[in-house]
């Protein structure tokens, strides 16, 4: 029983994330110029992140590569951070606290540059 409740509280806090990590990409796009709606069709949503970031979208194909996809994935958070005017820190910041930094990107002053 107590693995249970544990378990159903770990489901709620994951969903709590997903649903505002699903916001947070909403605005983003949005500030990007690009639909909101995107954030929310699967593999579409990818493309129109690394459209945002590189200025191509089809380079998420090759996130679909094993191994490559860790090398990819990693300059699409350095990217994204130089896409909305920022630096290499918060880079740093997207790659291991990811919901956090792209908060900021969402609700802060930051305004897309571009690719």
């Amino acid at each position: 029983m107590t693995i249970a409740g544990v378990l159903a509280v770990y489901s709620i806090i994951v969903s709590i994330v997903a649903i505002f990590s699903l916001v947070c990409l909403w605005k983003i796009f949005d500030k990007a110029g690009e639909p909101g709606w995107a954030c929310i069709i699967p593999l579409y949503n990818a493309y129109v992140l690394y459209k945002i970031a590189f200025g191509n979208g089809w380079l998420f194909l090759l996130s679909l590569v094993p191994l490559v996809n860790v090398v990819v994935c990693v300059i699409l958070y350095f990217k994204l951070s130089s896409a909305f005017g920022h630096g290499v820190g918060f880079g740093f910041g997207l790659l291991f606290f990811n919901p956090i930094f792209m908060a900021i990107l969402a609700f802060g002053s930051s305004d897309y540059v571009g690719a």
